[in-house]
């Protein structure tokens, strides 16, 4: 309800609700009237800015609250004082125009006094992403700056707060009386299970992110259990030995360590749910005023258990195998331990209690994932991601025995720790193997989108978009702009706002369009009308209308976009303009590049099929070479000081209006990636740290025989430099062909590779086992012998 600022939402395009449509919409419940516009802010000294305007009745908000600094009152925010209108403004414009509280800016053809900022605007993701910092502004105050002009691009919306029950039924029925009722009205109709599509379908994107994190951090923690229930069992060798010399079983020994391991799981999952739930407050504290959505931390309970659920079962489930094999550790460790190590599989009664507590872990992950399907795929994906990291590791250790020998001491050394009894080959390649593969992947798709959002479109866009230029001004601001800028060229269509309301006689709202193509069938959309084909498009099939065609209205519609919701040469397409159905027949389709930024439509009429609907007009302006600021600023001033209902988009603004919007997404993408790229890293730590023991013993032996410490740092840089390498490749091919699925299958984007970000990336993950290798194993280097041997 507050995303929505109301139950259901009915918006219009270029037209407000007639009398009848009001009168039926208020028997339904109380009403909060809304009108969206972009306009042109300028303050006293001439400077100037695009703003989203709000205007607001005094209904507003339905639901939640208006916070603004200082805190006023609607009737005092807004009303009229001696015939100056209050408006509310985003700290952005003040910022930007160097204002303050109690200062005045122009609106329009009316000067506007800002009586407070706004920090809190309950339904402002409702109206998407805006390329200007938001005004809110009364009813009475946007009408007397006369800006709404005939065929001006402004939208009504209509929230409903219902009277009585609101359930889904309810929002289901009220929006098909008023489909019934009013069936040519154009009604955009959204209700509060759908308050934002696309920004539900961004979320949706996000939260499927956020189970692949969730689920790659649970299996490379997993991952991390095993290493260190191994070193743990590998620590109590000789304990268990002692313990079965003296008659106790291979079952107790078992049952007693998986005691043990449970109860440090459990300190371990109880530590982990206290920092979880303490992170949204803290994220809340820290990250708050970027949070686009009304976000207040709270603890629940089921998600609290679940989360203590996750830990004990991962411990179980990846613990299991390795404290099996403690069952049949024979007494004659005691005396051969230190030369002979007993590698055998578990019995097959721990396989299937590890098999039987594996499947109840993917059971719990699959049943309370937000996007099961997506669990279900990824748990295959990593059962194989396992065994190909495990093959590849036995290929390692294969290929190290068999290769022929090098004359020098220090690699052969390197070559025999590959393979050897308690080898790292295998902990190392599936803990650093997951972590590489994750960033290359992140990397990618962070490079490619960026790419496409930063440096292909500036290279290509206009320098401005004019927005509701009036037809009957347009000669004279054309020649304002030839005067202001003499090298620039300026492009113009006329611009209308209307909905498609069906396809072929079937209603849009009941068709289920390929998600990337949906947005067309949602709200409004921008269309015009020519007697030519525009610049820069090309016609795929059919032909273009002839000049002065009179027959029935025909359509050009974009190619891909027809072809995915299914459309023909021939087939019909309804749009509803100012309360007014028209139907045409789609005669042909056109390829269209969007990533010009030029002028680009969905959807070219035929001209007869708008003949006397009021329009404006909507122009570009481009420089041969590349414009400064100071000509830009300047021809954002004119136009603002001569056409103040002509809203000038300044396109390097825009486009640092969506960078911003990326670099937020980014920083998410990338924070919630990061808790399984710490967690790979610790892996990765654990594992290097769990040979520690045998380290130790082949240090000494080494050593004793003459060995230097330059010469075993030497022997160990080989061994993970090999290690590493091995690891990184695999990461390296593995996240490309992730991240080439990613960007090209769900984002549609040109794939390209950074080779040498990526290159780097390899570089670092060597470098970082080395580092975390040498780490572990430094101290063990300067153990003095004698206490290893005295003890042996």
């Amino acid at each position: 309800r507050k995303l929505m600022g109301g139950d259901l939402s009915f918006a219009l395009p270029q037209r407000e609700a007639n009398a009848e449509e009001l009168a039926w919409l208020a028997s339904q419940g109380r009403v909060v009237t809304l009108t969206f516009m972009r306009a042109m802010a300028r303050s006293e000294t001439g400077d100037a800015t695009m703003v989203e305007l709000k205007a607001v009745d005094g209904q507003y908000p339905a639901f939640g609250t208006l916070d603004t600094v200082p805190q006023l009152p609607p009737d005092v925010l807004f009303a009229a004082r001696n015939g100056v209108y209050g408006i509310a403004a985003d700290p952005a414009l003040t910022g930007r125009l160097g204002l303050k509280v109690g200062d005045r800016i122009l609106i329009g053809n009316l000067a506007h006094e800002i009586r407070a900022e706004i920090t809190t605007e309950p339904d402002r993701i409702a109206g998407g992403i805006g390329f200007g910092p938001r005004v809110l502004i009364s009813q009475d105050g946007l009408r007397a700056s006369g800006l709404l002009q005939p065929g001006s691009l402004a939208r009504w919306a209509y929230r409903l707060a219902l009277n009585g029950e609101s359930d889904v039924a309810r929002l289901e029925a009220v929006e098909k009386a008023a489909m019934a009722k009013f069936p040519d009205a154009g009604f955009n109709i959204r209700n509060r299970e759908n308050a934002a599509p696309q920004m539900q379908r961004n979320l949706e994107r996000f939260t499927q992110f956020l189970t692949l994190v969730g689920l790659t951090a649970l299996a490379v923690g997993g991952v991390g259990v095993a290493n260190a229930a191994a070193a743990f069992i590998d620590r109590r060798r000789l304990t268990v030995a002692s313990l079965k010399s003296v008659g106790a079983s291979g079952g107790l020994m078992v049952l007693t360590l998986l005691f043990e391991v449970l109860a440090i799981g459990l300190i371990g999952s109880i530590v982990g749910v206290l920092i979880g739930s303490a992170l949204p407050f803290a994220l809340k504290w820290a990250l708050g005023a970027s949070i686009p959505v009304p976000f207040t931390p709270s603890l629940y309970v089921s998600e609290l258990v679940l989360g203590l659920a996750y830990g004990l079962l991962t411990v179980t489930a990846f613990a299991l195998w390795p404290l099996g094999r403690a069952h049949d550790i024979p007494v004659s460790a005691l005396f051969r331990d230190m030369v002979s190590e007993d590698r055998r599989w578990p019995r097959p009664i721990y396989m299937v209690l590890v098999a039987l507590a594996a499947a109840l872990l993917v059971a719990t992950a699959v049943v309370f994932a937000w996007d099961r399907r997506i669990a279900m795929v990824y748990a295959g994906g990593a059962a194989v991601t396992f065994l190909l990291l495990r093959l590849v590791a036995t290929g390692i250790m294969a290929l190290a025995r068999r290769v022929p020998r090098p004359r020098s001491t220090e690699v052969r050394l390197a070559l025999v720790n590959l393979y050897k009894p308690g080898s790292l080959t295998p902990s190392v390649m599936l803990s650093l193997g997951l972590g590489v593969t994750l960033l290359v992947t992140l990397g990618l798709i962070d490079h490619n989108l960026r790419t496409q959002l930063t440096s292909t479109l500036p290279e290509k866009a206009p320098s401005f978009f004019f927005i509701d230029i009036p037809a009957a001004e347009t000669p004279e601001f054309e020649a304002l702009i030839k005067e202001t800028a003499p090298t620039g060229s300026m492009t113009r269509v006329p611009m209308m706002r209307g909905r498609i309301t069906a396809l072929n006689g079937v209603r849009a709202e009941t068709i289920k369009a390929d998600e990337k193509v949906a947005w067309v069938l949602e709200g409004d959309r921008g269309l015009t009308f020519a007697e030519t084909p525009p610049d820069g498009t090309k016609v795929i099939q059919g032909a273009w209308w002839p000049k002065d065609y009179a027959g029935e209205p025909l359509v050009s519609m974009e190619d891909e976009i027809a072809r995915t919701l299914g459309l023909k040469l021939g087939d019909s397409l309804t749009v509803n303009v100012l309360g007014r159905s028209i139907t045409a027949k789609i005669a042909n389709t056109r390829k269209v590049e969007w990533q010009s930024l030029g002028i680009n439509f969905v959807l070219v009429f035929s001209p007869n099929a708008f003949a006397g609907a009021p329009y404006v007009n909507l122009a570009t302006l481009s420089f041969p070479a590349k414009a400064t600021d100071a000509e830009e600023i300047a021809v954002l001033r004119a136009a603002a000081a001569k056409f103040p209902s002509v809203s000038s988009v300044r396109v390097k603004e825009a486009l640092e209006t969506v960078d911003s919007v990326v670099r937020k997404l980014a920083i998410a993408v990338r924070g919630a990636s990061a808790i399984a790229i710490l967690a790979s890293a610790i892996v990765l730590g654990g594992a290097l740290a769990a040979g520690r023991r045998v380290r130790a013993q082949e240090a000494v032996i080494l050593k004793t025989l003459g060995a230097t410490r330059p010469r075993l740092i030497y022997t160990m840089i080989v061994e993970y430099a090999l290690l590493g390498a091995a690891a990184a490749i695999f990461g390296l091919l593995a996240g490309t062909a992730a991240g080439y699925g990613i960007v090209t299958t769900l984002m549609k984007l040109t794939f390209s590779f950074p080779t040498l970000a990526m290159t780097s990336m390899v570089l670092a993950a060597l470098i970082f086992v080395i580092i975390v290798g040498l780490a572990g194993t430094w101290r063990i280097l300067g153990q003095k012998p004698a206490l290893y041997l005295r003890n042996a």
